[in-house]
């Protein structure tokens, strides 16, 4: 089903620069082969109601049409990882097509060899195990709880994974020397910048759709 209401919901596909984002940062690498942390192809937004962004995004399932709540594959749920295959869909037991990042695609093609043998069987393994992560979902958010200090915990984390990642180890991979005054100047460059995306992320997860 690619035939979307444009009047009725925002469209966030590839073109979009948070998907775009996801697509090209060499960061997110981490995100998907580590954590299993994606994001889906296709993300539908309801342009009208007076409910924050969290509460207005949805994903599709192409093999059913089910328009779920994207707090399905939240961390409150316990499910925003370990979605390495993609978004499983509770209606129909499929999986929803995710995003991949090029750098994640460029690190599978090269080590193939060592875990292509096995795919069919790794992937029937987390297939297996996906019923019981979504039962008893909650898709409310207590709005209360959706307070400052949970902004500055996210940016803080940002930051350190950030300034771990482009700081330390792609240096160590690039095979890049690495010296004390780098990464001292690096520690309150990555900590504004995560603060910030912090900051930024609480005020687009709030942003309230128009009124009818």
């Amino acid at each position: 089903m690619e035939d979307y209401d444009k009047k009725k919901y925002k469209i966030l596909d590839w073109k979009h620069p948070l998907i775009m984002h996801w697509i090209i940062n060499p960061g997110v690498a981490f995100n998907e082969l580590i954590l299993g942390q994606t994001i889906p192809k296709v993300m539908l937004i309801e342009r009208e109601g007076n409910k924050p962004y969290y509460k207005r995004n949805l994903v599709l399932c192409p093999h059913c049409n089910t328009l779920h709540s994207g707090l399905k594959w939240s961390s409150q749920n316990k499910t925003a990882f370990k979605n390495w295959y993609g978004y499983y869909c509770d209606n129909c037991s499929e999986i929803i097509p995710v995003q991949r990042n090029l750098t994640s695609l460029l690190i599978l093609t090269v080590t193939f060899p060592l875990w292509g043998w096995f795919r069919k069987s790794l992937k029937q393994r987390w297939l297996d195990k996906q019923p019981e992560r979504f039962k008893a979902l909650n898709l409310e958010i207590d709005e209360k709880k959706n307070t400052t200090k949970n902004w500055l915990k996210s940016g803080l984390y940002f930051s350190l994974y950030m300034y771990v990642i482009m700081v330390i180890i792609f240096p160590l991979i690039e095979q890049e020397t690495i010296t004390w005054k780098r990464l001292l100047i690096s520690i309150p460059l990555w900590l504004i910048g995560g603060l910030g995306w912090g900051y930024t992320m609480k005020m687009w997860m709030n942003k309230k759709g128009k009124n009818k």
